[in-house]
């Protein structure tokens, strides 16, 4: 059986990530974007992601830009825009898509284990989140207007 633990990603800095690494630990993945209406979110994201790493959780950011092309830049500007603007410490894929023929394998799988509303499986825009528990099966799906400050409830439950 395919869990999150069995994918991979290069990071911003171009090294290949196994998300193997952190089997065992619950993990919140967001497609993000850094010129997005919903872009604020990478301060709750942050949040999240301090508050709860030590208990186990794992943020990773995957920045996209094949809606609106909120996500023009390339990896160095991303990392410096995500750094200086929100304090982003939480880990950064480099840009993908989720959508269509050329979606990363990680976002097929995880759109085919959890729809969205009226059984949709493609990701509609910016800051999508993926919950995945600690043995790496998708435990809920969020919308790009779900806040990650009210996600705390499933992460808890995630983490226990």
């Amino acid at each position: 059986m395919t869990t999150a633990f069995d994918f991979s990603f290069v990071d911003l800095d171009g090294q290949k990530q196994d998300l193997d690494q952190y089997r065992g630990k619950a993990l919140l993945l967001v497609n993000v974007a850094s010129k997005c209406g919903f872009t604020p979110q990478y301060e709750g994201l942050e949040k999240v992601w301090r508050e709860y790493r030590d208990q186990g959780l794992v943020v990773i950011g995957f920045p996209c830009d094949q809606f609106g092309h909120q996500e023009p830049g390339n990896a160095e500007e991303i990392r410096n825009f995500c750094s200086l603007t929100y304090e982003v410490d939480f880990p950064l894929s480099e840009k993908v898509d989720v959508n269509g023929d050329t979606a990363h394998p990680l976002w097929k799988w995880l759109k085919a284990e959890k729809t969205g509303l009226l059984g949709f499986s493609g990701i509609k825009w910016n800051f999508s989140k993926f919950l995945i528990g600690r043995d790496g099966k998708v435990l809920e799906r969020y919308a790009p207007t779900d806040k990650p400050e009210n996600l705390r409830g499933d992460i808890e439950a995630a983490l226990e």
